[in-house]
Parts: structure tokens; C-alpha cells; sequence
């Protein structure tokens, strides 16, 4: 049989396309199916791979809980006529003569304004001296100062008020219409009133967290929670900090995917199909619709229940399949929970590599050929 020179050509153009494939890997967005698979524990490798089902939904459906402990919801509220070190006080005397002790030439009242309680409860008032201010309320101060200055001018008067000050306050900082420190008044003495006073909620209320530092404790509820559950509108405290931020979860997309990227929580939980929604769906011309993979660090104790297995410690890596082409498959996806720092990955159909070599041979033997044709 007689061998053409353009048949020669065209031969050797496949080989010199062969060896370039089996020199080099083509271009592809990340490990294939069948490499996930070889990577599990059953092969010797360092990650447990398993098919998600209803169990595996059930088993791996946790949140991290978020609430007050019961010291927070337990507290009283605070009564809002009690003064405290660092508020500040108003009063009024009126003396039953011409020519009171405290009264100016001509009137017969005096007026004692933004009269500080010092850091040990105490201030001070002319003519009666030092007197405890912290801990009682301005009625009981009212009876104190009157006793005091009845023995030296007849019937005197008091009327004594609380003030803004800053001894019972709170500071609020993050996504509120105003930052700021706020003092612990009659309107203001829960969670809920405080944040109303700061100007309201400026972040998106589905992702909103609030967390609240009282001391060396610290609670974080959801923003939809504290209005939906009464019991959360608890009271605050002096020195409270309050900090509204959002949620900072996210999980990553990649592989044949509509987006590869970093996707914030948009809402408190996130399903396996609405993340791929999100992203814009799997790539129907790349995607293999039963290779979607997601990686995560799984707590032990999740480990063991997913695998029904007892001996599991410390944190396990898993790798969960979710196959969208079984009949359960779109609802388990449906059901599976997305959670924080979870990889979402869509592996390349078969079909998508098969056509990336024969590109890959096709393009070269299609220019030996048009070389061939020029040098005829």
C-alpha cells in the first residue's frame, strides 16, 4: 500500500498531538469525579466521600444556635428613677421666708442645675451637705435634702429630677442610624427601644446580628428573632455594648458553575440548590449534574452521626455527593444545608473533556494539513 505524503503529514501532526497531551493535562477548572472518588478514605485517601440522602440531610442539618444565656433574659429591667455614679441631677428649693439661705435678693426659690453624682454616689448640696445619691431615686434624695435644711429654714420645698447623664449608659457601634453612647432612660430601657433611639437598623434585616457585651459575657441573636420572640427584648444594663453587624458566613462556588466565587449568606440558611442559584445555576454546556461536590470541615460529633460510626475524633473532612439526575436528587438538594466556609464545586461532565482532546488533536492535524497544502 502506497503511504501520500499528505498522509504521512497528517500522521505525524496526531503523534506530535499525542505527546503533547500525555506531556501536559488540558485545561480544566479543577479535579474530575472520578479524582474526587480516589481521594476518599475507602482508597486510601484523607477525606471521607459521601453520597448526601435524606439521612445525610438530616444528620448534617446544623446551625450553630445563636440566643442570650439566661443570665441575660433573667435581668430585670432597670428602674428608671434610680440614679447611679456619673448621672446627673436637677433641683429646685423653695424656702418659706423673704431671705432664704439659698434664695438670690428677691425670690424666695433657688435652682441647682447639672449636679453631677460623683464616683462614689455622693453630691453635694449648700447647707445640707453630702449626701448619698446612688441608689435611691430622686424621691428618696427629695426626703433627704428636706430634712436636711428643715432644721435651718422653715418649711423648705425640694423637688429634685434625674437628668441625662452619662452614668447609666450604653454604646451602640456598626449598622445603626447613629452610633454613639446613650443613657438608660424611662423610653429607653430595653434592647429594642435602645435601637429605635440609635436611628433603627441600617443593614439588610434578613442578615442582621446583634450582639450584646455586658462584662465578660457575650449573646448574639438574629434581627428577625428579637422581633418575632418577646423574650429577647431584654433589659440592659450600664456599660452595655451593643454591636449590630452582618453576617459575615459565606461559602465558595467553583467549577462549572454559572460564577466562580465567594458568595456572602444572603439569608439565615442557605439550601445546596439555592446556592447554585445564586451563582447562576451549573454550566449546562460544561456541568456534570452528578458530580456536585461539597467539601467542609465537619465537626466530629457530625462526622459520626453522618457515617453512623462511634470512634471518629476531631474535626473530619467530608465530602458530600449531590447527584441531580436521581428522582430524590433535586429534593435532597432542596434539603441539604449550606454552611459557613463550604466549597461548592461542579465537576465537568465526561462528555467536556472527551471534546477537549479531540479539539486538542483535531487543531493540530487541521494546521499540519493547511501547511501540507501551502508547501503543494
Amino acid at each position: 500500500m502506497t503511504v501520500t505524503k499528505n498522509t504521512r503529514s497528517r500522521w505525524v501532526a496526531i503523534c506530535v498531538a499525542a505527546s503533547i497531551l500525555s506531556g501536559c493535562g488540558l485545561p480544566r477548572s479543577g479535579p474530575t469525579k472520578n479524582e474526587i472518588f480516589s481521594g476518599s478514605f475507602e482508597r486510601n485517601g484523607n477525606a471521607f466521600v459521601v453520597t448526601a440522602d435524606d439521612h445525610v440531610t438530616r444528620a448534617t442539618a446544623y446551625d450553630p444556635a445563636l440566643g442570650f444565656s439566661q443570665g441575660f433574659l433573667n435581668a430585670g429591667a432597670l428602674g428608671s428613677d434610680t440614679v447611679r455614679p456619673g448621672d446627673t441631677l436637677g433641683m429646685m428649693i423653695w424656702e418659706n421666708v423673704d431671705d432664704g439661705l439659698l434664695a438670690v435678693d428677691g425670690a424666695n426659690a433657688s435652682a441647682l442645675e447639672e449636679i453631677q453624682v460623683d464616683g462614689d454616689g455622693f453630691i453635694f448640696v449648700p447647707y445640707a451637705g453630702r449626701i448619698r445619691a446612688a441608689g435611691n431615686t430622686p424621691e428618696a434624695i427629695r426626703r433627704i435634702i428636706t430634712e436636711k435644711l428643715e432644721a435651718q429654714t422653715p418649711d423648705p420645698q425640694v423637688i429634685v429630677k434625674r437628668l441625662a447623664g452619662d452614668g447609666a449608659t450604653v454604646s451602640l457601634i456598626g449598622g445603626v442610624g447613629a452610633q454613639g453612647v446613650y443613657p438608660i432612660e424611662r423610653p429607653t430601657r430595653t434592647l429594642t427601644a435602645m435601637l429605635a433611639k440609635a436611628g433603627g437598623i441600617t443593614l439588610p434585616p434578613e442578615i442582621t446580628q446583634i450582639t450584646l457585651i455586658r462584662g465578660g459575657h457575650k449573646g448574639t441573636i438574629w434581627l428577625q428573632d428579637l422581633y418575632e420572640d418577646p423574650r429577647l427584648d431584654i433589659a440592659l444594663r450600664a456599660g452595655d455594648r451593643i454591636l449590630v453587624e452582618e453576617d459575615e458566613r459565606f461559602y465558595t462556588a467553583l467549577g462549572a458553575t454559572g460564577a466562580q466565587a465567594k458568595v456572602p449568606f444572603e439569608t439565615q440558611t442557605v439550601s445546596a440548590i439555592e446556592a447554585l442559584a445564586t451563582i447562576g445555576g451549573i454550566n449546562t454546556n460544561l456541568a456534570d449534574p452528578t458530580g456536585i461536590f461539597v467539601f467542609r470541615d465537619e465537626p466530629a460529633e457530625i462526622a459520626n452521626r453522618v457515617l453512623n460510626r462511634f470512634d471518629l475524633m476531631g474535626t473530619q473532612r467530608m465530602v458530600y455527593v449531590l447527584d441531580l439526575t436521581t428522582p430524590n436528587g433535586v429534593f435532597v438538594a432542596r434539603d441539604f444545608e449550606i454552611r459557613d466556609q463550604d466549597t461548592v464545586y461542579v465537576t465537568e461532565a465526561p462528555y467536556t473533556q472527551f471534546n477537549k482532546v479531540l479539539q486538542a488533536i483535531v487543531a493540530p492535524v487541521g494546521t499540519a494539513a493547511s501547511v501540507q497544502n501551502l508547501s503543494n
